[in-house]
């Protein structure tokens, strides 16, 4: 029989090794389950702190935590005598929490002043995180609120966890309001990340006035920005066009001595290749230390954009050079520009050079050359390409047969056209009013308005609803077949159904009433025209200028006039 010794020595060494186990971390429940029946095994009893560690280590087991498991041992311990502390209750909260299971994780509330233990912050902290987890961030506001009101002392982190999930929800003015009691509420001041997530959300949402307010409210109560909320601010402004606004905030971050990261150089390059700017994009680029595939890939995007091949093709070299591996993307702008230069040939080379660099293409590869080949009329090789697709386990969608039924239609296949968009749904691809214009548009040129007609009032039981651009299609039909009044009756339908003609729809009307010499009806879109401040296209003045000069009738030449002084 083993001495008194002996067992303490082996209960000491087991202790030991299970401190380290827990602070090492399980790797599965069954090795942890073992040793919680060795912890109960243990004469004298070990106190409930050894429990807590298992239970702690347990509730880190990846990837599903075994949260049940951990609140059945804690049941089996309080039945055996084993009453549970405050860290207990605060692990038993957290599991309920993360289980879902929230209303039992505030009945631990009544448990722990039973038992002794005072309401803390830790614990109602816990119960909040619980709320955010389980998308109750309206009642984890309210808890937050009590809290504040009861004399307690949330903390930055718990502040920062709601701003989070209300941004993370779009609740920006919920994120707002919080934001105004940290300061009112004087416990904890938030700091730049809480800032930052607000400024993001508004940013996000498109919000760039209210954003930029927060952004100098947050400056002038002397929380300095960091390079993350400059590159989220130029981003937002670049985003909706606000090109000087963003170059502005580039000088005053430099101004603030803020050093620019990469991603403050990919949004700048971005945004002035996308403006057609390569010449101020490349100075950027070349001001750029550190660069990665998004800066070269915005580069040789805008080279691209404004079809200067030669030197998207040195932007490609000088990335391989420096050890920077061109991606799917890459070689997606590279097939785009020769495409739209025309360079077919060249574009198809550089999907064999994508395939021989080991990169599969995808989706949008596919559709930049789809539409290309669509636009030669080389329909041979579309659906080969099509085929292709299909080998490499990609699905058409509504761009690829957009491009298609398009193609069909500008080169004369209209019955295979008309085809396309019930073969569409078959395959699942659910045809958009974008689909329809391109069909509608092809039957109105070929002069079968009958087919145009029929498709255009088939959209309502589609559940489409037509666009401007729809409107402005059917107008020309008609007007091409000489219909001007159901030309002129179809203009009232649109604006009835809320669409805003534009000038090319006033255009068509105007230049179809000239050519059938019924001028009244020209006459009367002036006031349309003046009321929406539209101004008339390069094409149609002459034909009134020649319209004045055969004219005598003196009212006739007035009204016109008007016209041309729009």
């Amino acid at each position: 029989m083993r001495s008194k010794a002996s067992l303490i020595d082996e209960r000491q060494t087991f202790l030991n090794s299970f401190r380290e186990q827990c602070k090492l971390g399980f790797s599965n429940i069954e090795h942890a389950l073992q040793a919680f029946h060795h912890l109960r095994s243990l004469r004298p009893r070990i106190s409930i702190f050894h429990y807590n560690q298992l239970f702690t280590a347990m509730s880190k087991i990846r990837p599903n935590p075994p949260f049940s498991a951990v609140i059945s041992l804690s049941r089996e311990l309080e039945l055996s005598g084993l009453l549970p502390n405050m860290y207990s209750i605060g692990i038993l909260a957290t599991c309920y929490c993360r289980l879902g299971r929230v209303g039992f994780a505030f009945s631990l509330l009544g448990k722990r002043l039973k038992l002794g233990y005072p309401l803390t912050t830790v614990i109602f902290t816990t119960l909040i995180n619980g709320l955010i987890h389980n998308d109750k961030l309206q009642e984890g506001v309210k808890l937050l609120r009590k809290l504040v009101f009861e004399g307690l002392k949330p903390d930055l982190f718990v502040y920062g966890t709601l701003v989070k999930g209300l941004c993370r929800t779009g609740n920006n003015v919920a994120a707002l309001n919080l934001l105004s009691n940290m300061e009112s509420d004087g416990i904890c001041k938030p700091d730049v990340v809480i800032y930052y997530t607000v400024i993001e959300s508004l940013c996000r949402d498109k919000s760039l006035p209210c954003a930029l307010s927060l952004f100098s409210d947050m400056k002038s109560k002397g929380i300095l920005p960091n390079v993350a909320t400059y590159n989220m601010l130029i981003r937002g402004m670049c985003s909706l066009g606000y090109w000087e606004s963003a170059s502005d905030m580039l000088t005053e971050m430099l101004e603030n001595n803020i050093a620019p990261n990469v991603e403050t150089y990919n949004i700048l390059i971005d945004m002035y290749c996308k403006q057609g700017k390569v010449v101020e994009g490349r100075e950027i680029f070349d001001l750029a230390f550190e660069k990665d595939v998004v800066t070269y890939n915005s580069m040789l995007g805008g080279y691209c954009l404004c079809g200067l091949m030669d030197e998207a093709e040195r932007i490609t070299d000088l990335m391989v050079r420096n050890r920077c591996r061109p991606n799917v993307v890459t070689f997606n702008s590279l097939i785009n520009g020769y495409c739209k230069c025309k360079e077919v040939d060249k574009a198809i080379v550089k999907l064999k050079h994508m395939r021989v660099k080991g990169l599969t293409p995808d989706v949008c590869t596919y559709n930049t050359l789809i539409d290309a080949f669509c636009e030669k009329g080389a329909f041979r090789i579309v659906y080969q390409l099509l085929r292709e697709m299909k080998v490499q386990g990609l699905m058409p969608d509504i761009v690829t047969y957009t491009s298609l039924l398009d193609g069909l239609c500008r080169h004369g296949h209209l019955d295979m056209a008309m085809n396309l968009p019930r073969e569409m749904k078959n395959r699942g691809v659910i045809p958009n009013i974008i689909t329809y214009n391109a069909l509608i548009n092809g039957l109105c040129r070929a002069g079968r308005l009958r087919d145009a007609m029929i498709v255009f009032s088939s959209l309502g039981a589609k559940r489409l609803q037509p666009d401007e651009y729809t409107y402005n299609v059917m107008i020309y039909g008609l007007c091409q077949n000489g219909l001007l009044d159901d030309a002129f009756e179809l203009l009232k339908k649109m604006v009835e159904n809320g669409y805003s003609p534009d000038m090319c729809t006033y255009n068509i009307l105007i230049r179809a009433s000239l050519d059938s010499q019924n001028f009244s009806k020209a006459i009367e879109l002036i006031p349309s025209i003046r009321s929406r401040n539209l101004a008339p296209d390069s094409h149609t003045p002459p034909l009134v200028v020649d319209l004045l000069t055969d004219s005598t009738a003196n009212d006739l030449y007035s009204l016109l006039q008007k016209y041309l002084d729009i």
